[in-house]
């Protein structure tokens, strides 16, 4: 027996859903198959945050961090050629070209005056120390 739906044509939030399905699941591939994305790890102590990005392929003047408040957002132009050649004679040439980003919230605002980063062997590290929080106060009530 068959399950019978209802449904709304007219439903934007539906039919955006149902447009949009898997269209933004998958990260976009070089042509020789391998993802591009930014694969991270960030940790936290009572100071800082410490986040460790892996950018293979990435030069450092290419790599941009940028920290509003509590959103870091990293990016990055990615440039990979590879060319297979038998004497003078060219047989394989890939390239790829794109730009790859990654964005994220953390728990407390980060003091950008004094973040810090370093770009080595292809990983990323960002020092983030957390911003002094002000003490809340109470206000009375004219």
């Amino acid at each position: 027996m068959a399950n019978i739906v209802r449904r709304d044509p007219f439903a934007v939030d539906d039919l955006f859903d149902d447009l949009m399905k898997g269209f933004f699941v998958r990260p976009v591939r070089y042509p020789s198959g391998e993802a591009v994305q930014i694969k991270m790890d960030v940790k936290e102590d009572d100071k800082a945050y410490t986040v460790h990005a892996e950018m293979p392929g990435a030069r450092k003047e290419d790599i941009h961090v940028s920290v509003e408040g509590g959103l870091v957002t990293i990016a990055a132009e990615v440039k990979r050629a590879s060319e297979q050649k038998e004497g003078e004679k060219v047989l394989h040439s890939e390239r790829y070209y794109g730009t790859v980003s990654r964005s994220f919230s953390l728990g407390q605002e980060v003091d950008d005056a004094n973040a810090k980063a370093r770009f080595d062997n292809g990983v990323l590290e960002l020092t983030l120390p957390k911003r002094a929080t002000s003490a809340s106060r109470r206000l009375a009530i004219e």
